[in-house]
């Protein structure tokens, strides 16, 4: 694909989710999304493998039906309300399949199943925007309509937290391990939305950081498997040393910054009378950090130093622009003081 037409379609990606930002009326909405869906498709097929194509196809699919059942949720709350401005879909009926729709937009449990098999397919760089870009326009449409129906958000919380621990446990394909991390941590997001829309843009903003650290570190050691992160420290040394500390925080533990928005929305939900599920999010959410432990476990600690022949990488000059990765890895690493000020400054 020319740098030309690439551009055009990166552009498309952007305007697609603007025009979803930026609209109150459903229509206008569903053809930004429609227009993101669009022109992600060629990105996922520029490599034409069989199964970039497949990846695609399957893609294709699950968001057509996501897309028609949104816009069947929007008809009917026309027809029964008389309006399309996003925030009146006050009908219990359009309000609970709109959400089912948008859950299945951006990959909420039990919704999923399209989103480890094509991010596996994919290249590092089309899975960083599946993973972070594309989940922005369908979280803002959920985040604007009136969630009447707490029970089901608190369902597809709870059941996206336990999916993407238990599907993560016996993955070595590390975009399959980020696809199970990105459903876990939806379902932290939707858990809190009812109650606390802040702290779901918190979790979101926590999310975004962490998994395009881990994207462009990734990207910089050219690793899609388990195994290829146990020669990294020929590449960059300086990298696999931080690496660990992404996943740690990718896993939410302390004293990292991937641990402040789950301390945070556990303590919203005791405070608004909701300890068994809190209890149950913590628990689940034990998986998520057990499997990126074993990552860092079994490919920095168990796995003996494997010399590439020739030179060293590291010993050239980086091919990729540095300073943004940087400054992602050290906030992804060091925001946890820092998250009252952020708090605040969110409310």
């Amino acid at each position: 694909m020319s740098p030309l037409t690439q551009s055009i379609f990166v552009i498309s990606l952007g305007l697609g989710t603007t025009m979803t930002l930026s609209s109150t009326h459903w229509l206008l909405a569903w053809m930004g999304i429609e227009i993101n869906t669009l022109a992600i498709i060629p990105l996922m097929t520029q490599n034409s493998h069989p199964r970039a194509v497949e990846a695609a196809t399957k893609y294709f699919f699950a968001q057509a039906g996501a897309s028609a059942l949104l816009l069947f949720a929007a008809f009917l709350n026309s027809c029964l309300t008389g309006s399309w401005n996003i925030t009146l879909m006050n009908h219990p009926a359009a309000s609970t399949l709109c959400i089912l729709a948008l859950a299945m937009k951006i990959g909420i449990a039990p919704l999923h199943s399209w989103v480890p098999e094509v991010m596996q397919a994919l290249d590092l760089r089309t899975a960083l925007i599946l993973s972070t870009w594309q989940k922005l326009a369908p979280l803002y449409l959920m985040y604007q309509i009136p969630l009447d129906n707490s029970d089901l958000i608190l369902f597809l919380g709870i059941f996206s937290i336990a999916v993407g621990g238990l599907g993560g446990l016996n993955q070595v394909q590390i975009l399959k391990i980020m696809a199970y991390s990105s459903i876990a941590h939806l379902g932290w997001m939707i858990i809190i939305l009812s109650i606390s829309a802040h702290l779901t843009l918190l979790a979101l903003y926590t999310y975004l950081l962490i998994s395009s650290s881990l994207f462009f570190s990734l990207m910089m050691m050219r690793a899609k498997h388990i195994s290829s992160l146990s020669i990294s420290w020929a590449k960059i040394p300086a990298l696999t040393m931080t690496l660990p500390l992404m996943l740690l925080s990718m896993g939410g533990l302390p004293p990292l910054t991937g641990f402040a928005p789950k301390w945070l929305i556990t303590m919203e939900l005791m405070m608004s009378g909701l300890t068994l599920t809190a209890l149950f999010a913590i628990l689940l959410s034990l998986l998520s950090l057990y499997f990126n432990l074993r990552i860092f476990y079994t490919t920095t600690l168990t796995t003996p130093p494997n010399n590439p022949p020739g030179s060293l990488p590291w010993r050239f000059f980086p091919q990729h622009i540095t300073l943004l990765p940087t400054l992602a890895i050290t906030a992804t690493i060091t925001l946890l003081p820092l998250t009252p000020a952020i708090l605040t400054f969110m409310t």
